[in-house]
């Protein structure tokens, strides 16, 4: 199998385009970063001071969670799978978008490039008339002088 057909293979799968609508997410969300640490950042006494209070509220809860864990794990785990499926599905449509965007893009910058280089064509020129010669007569071979 030639290169171009495992590309195209390999382009062409579901695979391909939830890798690429992953890769796009993660863009959107580390630009979002930045803004979300500084917000955490200007919380931080105030979540501190808490902490004690909070950690017994959770202790609590733990307690009554670790009680109904296996039925509720039985729970999470079918939500989860069917949450996967769907998240899978989204990135591979996003991926779609992201990857049809940049080669359409791709393919104007090639055709614009492909017609900027492309030498001018000549117009077709006639070919000169010749006039028309008789043959001498005889047997076709040069006078000899």
């Amino acid at each position: 199998m030639t290169l171009a057909t495992e590309v195209k293979k390999l382009t062409e799968s579901k695979p391909f385009y939830a890798v690429a609508g992953v890769g796009d997410f993660a863009v959107e969300k580390l630009r979002e970063l930045p803004e979300q640490l500084q917000k955490l950042q200007s919380r931080r006494y105030d979540l501190a001071k808490d902490l004690p209070v909070k950690a017994r509220e959770y202790a609590d809860k733990a307690e009554g969670i670790a009680r109904e864990l296996p039925e509720k794990a039985r729970t999470y785990a079918d939500t989860l799978t069917h949450k996967a499926t769907e998240v899978y599905d989204e990135f591979a449509t996003r991926g779609r978008r992201v990857v049809s965007k940049t080669t359409g893009e791709a393919a104007l910058e090639l055709e614009e490039v492909s017609v900027a280089a492309e030498p001018p064509v000549a117009e077709p020129v006639e070919p000169a008339k010749r006039p028309r010669t008789t043959r001498a007569s005889g047997t076709g071979k040069a006078a000899k002088a």
